[in-house]
């Protein structure tokens, strides 16, 4: 796992002060609450603040969650809702780059770096723009859901860069998605750098494909007592 990353204090003290940067609710599969590594930033009227521990990052999301009047999901609604609202990302990306996966009652969209950044970039290009904002509008169509973004890098070169890159790159599309309505409660993104590869770096084509940011969509769910 790469070390937690530390805020400047005027950027913690923003983010302490707001109470935005909120929390996930615990025991979902594959969200930040169970990466544990990289630094979780929150997202606050488009700029990233914090760097807060997994564990300080959930519990803030969910008083985040709560004062923003988010209901919660319940029993025998969550299946339905996650299967309607994956139904609604697949038509509204068929076509893009980003691609959509069911992992139980997690939704998983990959996009891919190549046709979203620059290299050695964090800025979004125009492509990454249009799928993003089609992401946005089925999320905030769906509000009782939780959002993790997660930045990926490839294995080459200094592994502190990377996980720096990677930060810059989750919270970039994070910020977009606010920008076009999401609720700053709902998410978090988290930077991974050269973890958790999905192809050998030994290859070109494989590295490709390691560079990524995920955006996982997790039912809202209640904590328990």
């Amino acid at each position: 796992m790469p070390q937690r990353t530390t805020a400047t204090a005027a950027l913690l003290a923003a983010a302490l002060a707001t109470g935005l940067a909120g929390c996930q609710t615990g025991g979902q599969q594959g969200g930040i609450g169970n990466t544990g590594g990289g630094a979780v930033l929150g997202a606050l009227g488009g700029a990233a603040v914090g760097a807060l521990t997994g564990r300080d990052a959930v519990e803030r999301r969910q008083r985040a969650l709560i004062g923003a009047g988010i209901g919660a999901l319940a029993g025998g609604a969550v299946g339905y809702y996650m299967d309607n609202q994956e139904q609604q990302l697949r038509r509204e990306l068929a076509g893009t780059p980003v691609a959509v996966e069911r992992q139980q009652e997690t939704i998983v969209l990959t996009v891919p770096s190549g046709v979203t950044f620059a290299h050695d970039s964090a800025a979004l290009m125009p492509q990454a723009q249009q799928s993003l904002d089609e992401v946005a509008r089925v999320l905030t169509a769906n509000p009782q859901t939780t959002i993790d973004i997660i930045g990926y890098t490839d294995s080459t070169g200094n592994a502190a860069y990377n996980q720096r890159l990677s930060e810059q790159r989750a919270t970039a599309v994070a910020n977009h998605l606010i920008s076009r309505g999401v609720q700053p409660a709902r998410i978090l993104a988290v930077g991974q750098g050269i973890n958790n590869p999905v192809a050998s770096n030994a290859t070109a084509e494989g590295r490709a494909m390691n560079r990524r940011v995920e955006i996982r969509v997790n039912p809202y769910r209640q904590p328990m007592a």
